[in-house]
C-alpha cells in the first residue's frame, strides 16, 4: 500500500517565492500526514501560464533557483514538482522534478505540448521524448504531464509496458462549464485501456482570464473513482492505493528512478474524501466569484466599484463582486439620466439594500446637456439617437474612472458575451474598466444565474429579472429593438464563435438564414471592440480573448 497526496494548489504567476512557500507548507503537511509521495500541479514554481516570463532569462535563472531551494525542504517524502527546465544547449521543457531527500532526482519532460485554445505552449518549449517511472517500495509509477494524458499516442501506454502500475499525472488544466466530468470520462477510459490507476492533480484559482478548477481525482485500474478534491478550492487530498505490480522490463527510455521503501511506519488506514460535483450553474457562479477574487487579491486591488444600471448584467455582477471580497469593499455607482425610469432607481436602491453595498449617485443630466452644447459648432444631437446614447454611456464611464484614480477601486465592467459578440457595447463606456466578470456569460446563462443567486431568498430583485432588457438610453428602448431575443441569439452565437460551425449547418438547426447572416456579421464586425475591452473570466470552451482571435482587417464574409 501507498499514501499519496495531491496537493491542490493555488498558484500565481511569477510569484517564485510564494508558489515555493505553498509546496514546503503543503510536504509538511503531506509529510505529517503520512504520505509517501506528494504531487503538485503543472508549473507549480512559475505559476500557469508564465508566458513570455519565459523569455525572460533572469526569470528562468531564478525559477531554477526556486525548485531548487524548494528541493532541500523535501525530506521524509518524496515529490513530483511541476516547473520549467532549460538544458544547456538553451531548449526549454514544461517539465516534473521528481524529489527526495533534499534533493531532484530525475526530470521529467512533457511530450505532447498543447497549441490551442488557451494555450500557446509550442512557442516557448521543445517535446520531451523519454518516459519516467519511479518506485516506493514495491510500487512502481509513471509520471505524466497534462496533456500527455489527452492524447491516445501518449506516454501511458508505454510507462505501462515499462511495468507502472499506477500514473501520477499533474496538470493545470483550466475550467470551463462541464470540464470535470470530461476529464473523468478520460481518466476513466484511459485505466480501464492500460490497466492502469491514475492520480490526477490539478490546479485551482485564477490567473488572468483563466481559472482552474482543482477536482484532483485518483481512479483504480477498473476506472472506479477512489478520491476526489473539490472544486475551486485549495485542498490536500489523501488516499491509499495499492494496484497489482507488473515486472519492470528495464527498458532503456525507462530508466527507474528508486525513492526508497516509503514512509516505512504503520499508519491507520484513510477513509478517502469523495467531494460531490457542483450542480452546473453553481460552478460556473462560484468559478466567477474565484475569477474575481484571485484577479483582485493577486494584482493588488483591495476595494471595487461597480456601475448599476436596474439592469440584470450589473445587478448579478455586483452579487458575484460582493460574494469575493465582501459587500463592505464594494462601491455601487449609479447614474440615472432623463431616460432611467422610476423602476430602475427603486430597483438599484434594493439591490444594494439587500447586498449591504454602499451606493452613490452620481446623475449625468448636467453632463450630457454640456457634452451636446460642445457639439453645436459641429452638429445637433439629436436626443435619443445613436451618439446621444453613446455620450450616456461615455460620460458614465468617464466618472466611472475618475472614481477609481481618486479612491483606488477597480472598476469591474459588466458586459455580458452576447452583447460584446455583437458590439452592443459603447467603447470607453460601459465597456470601461479593469476587468470583465460576465465577458464570456451569455445573457441567457445571466438570467439562470441570477436566479441561481437567489435560491435562498431574493437578492437579485425580481423586478430586475423579470423585466425587458433595455439600455435606457433612449425613450422606450428595448435591446429588441436591434437584436433578436436572447433565446434565439444565443444559440446562433455558440454555434459560430464556440462550435465554429458553417452558417449552412447554423441554418440547418432551424434558425432563420437571413437573421444568421446578419448576428455573424455583427460578430464579425465588432472584433476591434473586442481588441480593446478589459480582460475576463473564462467558462466556456471558447472565450474571446485568448481562444478566438479573429483579424480585425478582414474581408472574408461567410455566405
Amino acid at each position: 500500500m501507498i499514501r499519496i497526496a495531491l496537493a491542490q494548489v493555488n498558484s500565481t504567476t511569477g510569484d517564485l517565492e510564494g508558489n515555493g512557500a505553498l509546496v514546503r507548507q503543503a510536504v509538511r503537511e503531506g509529510r505529517a500526514k503520512g504520505a509517501d509521495l506528494i504531487a503538485f500541479p503543472e508549473m507549480v514554481m512559475t505559476g500557469y501560464p508564465p508566458d513570455d516570463l519565459l523569455l525572460n532569462k533572469g526569470f528562468l535563472r531564478d525559477s531554477d533557483r526556486a525548485l531548487k531551494e524548494v528541493a532541500t525542504s523535501v525530506q521524509g517524502i518524496s515529490a513530483i514538482i511541476g516547473c520549467v527546465e532549460q538544458d544547456p544547449g538553451g531548449s526549454l521543457y514544461n517539465a516534473a522534478a521528481v524529489v527526495s531527500e533534499g534533493r531532484i532526482r530525475a526530470i521529467y519532460r512533457k511530450h505532447e505540448l498543447p497549441n490551442y485554445g488557451v494555450f500557446d505552449e509550442r512557442r516557448f518549449f521543445e517535446p520531451g521524448s523519454e518516459i519516467l517511472i519511479a518506485k516506493i517500495g514495491s510500487h512502481i509509477f509513471g509520471v505524466t504531464i497534462c496533456e500527455d494524458l489527452w492524447s491516445d499516442e501518449g506516454p501511458h501506454a508505454t510507462c505501462a509496458a515499462a511495468g507502472a502500475s499506477m500514473i501520477v499525472n499533474i496538470n493545470a488544466s483550466p475550467y470551463h462549464a462541464g470540464k470535470g466530468r470530461e476529464r473523468k470520462d478520460l481518466l476513466v477510459r484511459r485505466a480501464k485501456e492500460n490497466d492502469l490507476a491514475f492520480a490526477y492533480v490539478n490546479s485551482v484559482g485564477g490567473n488572468d482570464e483563466i481559472i482552474f478548477d482543482g477536482q484532483s481525482m485518483a481512479l483504480s485500474v477498473a476506472g472506479t473513482l477512489i478520491a476526489r478534491a473539490s472544486q475551486f478550492r485549495e485542498e490536500l487530498l489523501l488516499f491509499d492505493i495499492d494496484p497489482p505490480a507488473r515486472p519492470y522490463d528495464g527498458a532503456p527510455r525507462a530508466a527507474l528512478v528508486d525513492l526508497g521503501s516509503g514512509h516505512g511506519v504503520p499508519r491507520p488506514p484513510l477513509d478517502p474524501r469523495v467531494a460531490d460535483e457542483l450542480t452546473a450553474d453553481e460552478e460556473v457562479y462560484t468559478a466567477l466569484v474565484l475569477g474575481v477574487q484571485d484577479y483582485m487579491g493577486k494584482n493588488g486591488f483591495g476595494e471595487a466599484l461597480i456601475g448599476v444600471s436596474g439592469g440584470i448584467d450589473s445587478a448579478l455582477t455586483l452579487a458575484i463582486v460582493c460574494d469575493a471580497i465582501g459587500a463592505d469593499k464594494v462601491l455601487a455607482l449609479s447614474n440615472p439620466s432623463d431616460y432611467t425610469s422610476t423602476r430602475s432607481i427603486r430597483d438599484v436602491e434594493s439591490l444594494c439594500e439587500n447586498l449591504a453595498v454602499d451606493l452613490a449617485v452620481l446623475p449625468i443630466g448636467d453632463a450630457l446637456q454640456g457634452m451636446r452644447k460642445a457639439l453645436d459648432p459641429l452638429f445637433a444631437v439629436a436626443e435619443g439617437g445613436v451618439t446621444d446614447q453613446n455620450l450616456q454611456a461615455r460620460i458614465r464611464g468617464t466618472l466611472w474612472m475618475a472614481v477609481s484614480n481618486q479612491t483606488g477601486r477597480l472598476v469591474l465592467s459588466t458586459g455580458n458575451k452576447s452583447e460584446m459578440s455583437v458590439g452592443y457595447a459603447t467603447l470607453y463606456g460601459d465597456m470601461a474598466g479593469g476587468f470583465a466578470v460576465l465577458k464570456d456569460v451569455p445573457k441567457t446563462l445571466v438570467w439562470r444565474l441570477a436566479r441561481w443567486r437567489n435560491r435562498d431568498g431574493e437578492v437579485i430583485p425580481d423586478g430586475i429579472i423579470s423585466r425587458a432588457p433595455t439600455a435606457e438610453l433612449a425613450p422606450n428602448q428595448l435591446d429588441t429593438d436591434v437584436l433578436p431575443p436572447y433565446e434565439v441569439l444565443d444559440p446562433i452565437l455558440k454555434s459560430y464563435i464556440e462550435e465554429s460551425i458553417s452558417i449552412d449547418e447554423i441554418v440547418e438547426r432551424g434558425f432563420d438564414r437571413e437573421l444568421v447572416l446578419k448576428v455573424v456579421a455583427m460578430v464579425d464586425r465588432a472584433e476591434y471592440k473586442r481588441r480593446q475591452a478589459p480582460p475576463g473570466i473564462k467558462i466556456s470552451r471558447r472565450a474571446f480573448g485568448r481562444d478566438r482571435r479573429l483579424p480585425i482587417t478582414n474581408k472574408y464574409r461567410p455566405r
